[in-house]
Order: structure tokens, then C-alpha cells, then sequence
């Protein structure tokens, strides 16, 4: 055996160990995934043809922020999807019930918000079946969207919903304005209205754990003045359907 043959032989032993012993985290976006030849839906943006857009709550509903928005919404004639835990959609069903009224979409958002990364398989399927059984059962709609708390995902995460129906939804990279941590009025709004392109889904939270929601007076700008400039906004499933047309 040749000096050059062993080390070539030894690089190759190393570069294995490492990839066993340290394996490639999932990242956070992505447009799509393939995994085992089967094509898995998992959605970050839409498409750029056309000027529409995606407007989208995690976490609620909340008893007072959750109808502020509702209101300010069909104010301004704009749908929107909401990724409701399902501990909340049981504490608060009226208004569950009234965002299907209003043509809002109602996207699974587990049953509590688990970190996926630390829990079983098992204990996901559960969250996730448990929150599509409460959905349905208060609006007669099985969710089609699917969103995973803090935006983790995995192959069996996004298999799991994918085998039902349901695409695994995220966020584009540039409308996460972090309004749950109260950055400010006017950061949220310069976050939207900054970057805003055709396509995008945009991140806002209606359950925020603080005394006043600032999330709710930036949408007082945000939604005259996208609608100003000529965007449309569409539930997620309108936008997934678009997009692929």
C-alpha cells in the first residue's frame, strides 16, 4: 500500500466517524424537501408572479388580541391564517368558530407548542392528531396547513401532516419581525413594509405574553398601506394553490 493510497484511506475513515458522530441539523427554510423519492410539501414562500400575499398568526387564539385582530381585519377585507395550539382552540372555541365564519383559514400549531426536537416521534403525532380532531370538530374543516413551533422540522415532521393532507408551512426569512418579543411598533412595521415582496408569508403572533400587543397597532399601518400598494392577501391555501398553477 502506497503513502498516498493510506492517507487517502485514512481521510476517508475520519470524514465518515465525523458525519456518523455529528449528523447535519436540519436548517430552518427550505422551499421543498425531498425525502425517500416521495415529494414532501414544505412551503416558505410563494410565487413571485403575482402581488400576493400571505398573512399568518401562531399561537393563539388569545381572549382580547385574537378578536382586536379579527376586527381590524375584516376592517380592511384581509384573510388570514391563524396556527392555533389546540389547548387554547378548546379554552376559546367561540372564537375558533368565528375565524372560519370570517373566511379565515385555521392552521394545526400542535396541541402545546411542544419543541419537537425534544419530544418522541410519537408524542409529536399525538400533539398534531389531538389539534386536527379539535379544529375540525369546532368548524367542520380538517386543517390543511401545518406549522411547527419555532420552525423545526425534520423528515418525519414533515411526513407526518404530508401523509394527511396537510403541507408544512413556514415563513419567508425576511417577515419574521419577532413581534412576540415587543421589539417596537415601528420595527415591526419596517420589518413588513421594508422587504415585502410578491409571495412572501408573513409572521405575526396574536397571542403575545405581554400586557399590550404591539402587534396590533403595526398592523393599524401595515394593512392600509400594503393594500395601498396593491397586494392581495390570500389564506395559505390560496397561496399554495396559486403558486402552483
Amino acid at each position: 500500500m502506497t503513502k498516498k493510497f493510506r492517507l487517502i484511506s485514512i481521510t476517508l475513515i475520519i470524514t465518515c466517524l465525523i458525519a456518523l458522530t455529528f449528523p447535519v441539523k436540519p436548517v430552518s427554510f427550505g422551499g421543498t424537501c425531498k425525502v425517500e423519492n416521495n415529494q414532501q410539501k414544505l412551503i416558505s414562500h410563494g410565487s413571485k408572479k403575482q402581488k400576493v400575499i400571505a398573512l399568518t398568526f401562531d399561537d393563539g387564539p388569545h381572549p382580547q388580541y385574537t378578536p382586536e385582530i379579527l376586527d381590524l381585519l375584516n376592517k380592511y377585507d384581509v384573510k388570514a391564517t391563524f396556527f392555533v395550539l389546540g389547548k387554547f382552540a378548546e379554552q376559546y372555541p367561540d372564537i375558533i368558530k368565528r375565524q372560519a365564519i370570517e373566511g379565515h383559514e385555521i392552521g394545526n400549531h400542535t396541541y402545546s407548542h411542544i419543541d419537537v426536537k425534544k419530544v418522541s416521534m410519537e408524542k409529536f403525532e399525538e400533539e398534531f392528531q389531538k389539534t386536527q380532531q379539535i379544529i375540525f370538530s369546532l368548524t367542520g374543516i380538517e386543517p390543511k396547513v401545518f406549522r411547527p413551533p419555532y420552525g423545526f422540522y425534520n423528515e418525519k415532521i414533515i411526513s407526518i401532516p404530508n401523509n394527511q393532507g396537510c403541507n408544512v408551512v413556514l415563513w419567508s426569512s425576511r417577515q419574521d419581525s419577532k413581534d412576540w418579543s415587543n421589539p417596537g411598533i415601528d420595527k415591526i412595521v419596517n420589518t413588513i413594509l421594508s422587504q415585502i415582496e410578491n409571495g412572501d408569508i408573513i409572521l405575526l403572533h396574536d397571542n403575545v405574553y405581554h400586557d399590550q400587543s404591539q402587534t396590533i397597532e403595526a398592523l393599524k399601518i401595515v394593512l392600509p398601506e400594503l393594500k395601498n400598494r396593491g397586494y392581495k392577501f390570500v389564506t395559505m391555501s390560496e397561496l399554495i394553490k396559486l403558486s402552483n398553477e
